[in-house]
């Protein structure tokens, strides 16, 4: 028969009660939530520049001045035509400047099809063509999807016109969207 003899056992000292300082009722926010207040307040005041290059990585323009003009111009004629609660949403979720741009517009009657909203963004940047623009708004779009993220992406697409969800550089759902009644 063996025996054995017990092992010491390691104890582990219970954490100390917590107080909270005299001076705050409540306690202290997590390391963690406090990141992402400060992470938010970044990209609200100081994303803009980072939401231009991506959008002059996207669209393969050679200078950021070009690829600000071409966003701003596109940012503005969205601005038109988002309304309801996801315009208050969108400009949430966007660098300060950007938000700044949707806010600026007053919303349409109704929303342009998608190829008369790139036409119109053709008109307004010089010496750009149908093919151009559709160029320049899928870039500023996909670069403002992938932003905002797939949800709100998907409620902006279901107050649009059919056509929109190709511009937001969405092929999984241009299937239901291929229509233009134009």
């Amino acid at each position: 028969m063996t025996v054995t003899s017990p092992q010491p056992r390691a104890t582990i000292a219970a954490p100390a009660p917590a107080t909270a300082p005299a001076t705050s009722p409540s306690p202290a926010p997590s390391p963690r939530k406090v990141h992402a207040v400060h992470a938010v307040h970044a990209v609200r005041t100081g994303g803009w520049q980072e939401f231009t290059e991506a959008v002059r990585q996207a669209g393969q323009y050679p200078t950021r001045a070009r690829a600000e003009q071409v966003t701003r111009i596109v940012l503005s004629a969205l601005g038109d035509h988002v309304t309801g609660d996801e315009r208050p949403v969108l400009t949430q979720a966007l660098p300060l400047e950007a938000a700044e741009l949707i806010a600026a517009q007053i919303p349409a009657a109704a929303p342009l099809t998608a190829r008369r909203f790139v036409d119109s963004v053709a008109a307004r940047i010089e010496g750009s063509t149908p093919a151009t623009a559709r160029w320049d708004v899928s870039s500023v779009l996909g670069v403002l999807a992938e932003t905002v993220g797939e949800p709100l992406t998907t409620r902006l697409l279901t107050q649009l016109p059919p056509g929109y969800a190709l511009l937001f550089g969405r092929a999984e759902l241009a299937r239901y969207n291929l229509v233009d009644p134009d």
